[in-house]
C-alpha cells in the first residue's frame, strides 16, 4: 500500500510540474482535469489527460 501511496504522490508531481507543457500540446484542457487556487497555489488534478497518457503508453506497451 506504501509503494502505490508514493507512486501517486511522484505522479502529482510530476504533472503539476509538466502542466504548463501538457497544456500546450492540449491535454491539460480536457473535461476531467482540474485547476484550482490552493494558497496561493495553483494545482492542478488532470484526471482525464492521465487517462489518455495511460491508454497511449499501455498501447506502446503492447506494440512493444
Amino acid at each position: 500500500m506504501l509503494r502505490w501511496l508514493l507512486v501517486f504522490v511522484i505522479a502529482f508531481l510530476l504533472f503539476n510540474a509538466m502542466a504548463g507543457w501538457l497544456r500546450r500540446i492540449g491535454l491539460g484542457k480536457l473535461p476531467g482535469d482540474f485547476s484550482f487556487r490552493w494558497k496561493g497555489r495553483e494545482v492542478f488534478v488532470p484526471l482525464a489527460s492521465s487517462v489518455v497518457l495511460s491508454l497511449i503508453a499501455a498501447g506502446i506497451g503492447w506494440l512493444i
